[in-house]
């Protein structure tokens, strides 16, 4: 029987794009997935959200350089007081290679999915 937040068991993702078309489509394929999906566009939001709803998962989408990004990610994590384990994906850079996957201090995974299916086998890989 499900609960009624809908939450039960299922693993929690935040979406952070700043691009609203971008993260409204990670959003609904990750839904499909079975996972309950959170979103923000800003940075002060996804504390928020973060803090509220404890994700299993950080998922970044932001315009920027690399170093920029991360950076938020970090920020976002210390500030919202996410554990250690929880993973960030970071798939945004295009100074990396497609299908790169390149883990950085702090559990922040840096990634360039050349297709929606490589995000989800790292997701996946990574919340076990």
């Amino acid at each position: 029987m499900a609960s009624s937040n809908g939450n039960e068991k299922r693993p929690i993702i935040l979406v952070f794009a700043d691009v609203e078309e971008t993260g409204d489509a990670i959003r609904k394929l990750l839904t499909v997935d079975g996972y309950s999906v959170q979103s923000a566009r800003e940075e002060e939001d996804a504390v928020i959200v973060a803090r509220r709803q404890s994700p299993n998962f950080l998922l970044v989408n932001l315009g920027g350089n690399g170093d920029q990004v991360i950076a938020t990610a970090r920020r976002v994590r210390h500030r919202a007081d996410l554990r250690d384990d929880v993973a960030i994906v970071i798939f945004c850079d295009p100074t990396i290679a497609e299908g790169a996957e390149i883990e950085t201090a702090g559990n922040v995974y840096v990634t360039r999915p050349d297709n929606f299916n490589q995000l989800r086998r790292l997701i996946k890989q990574l919340l076990l």
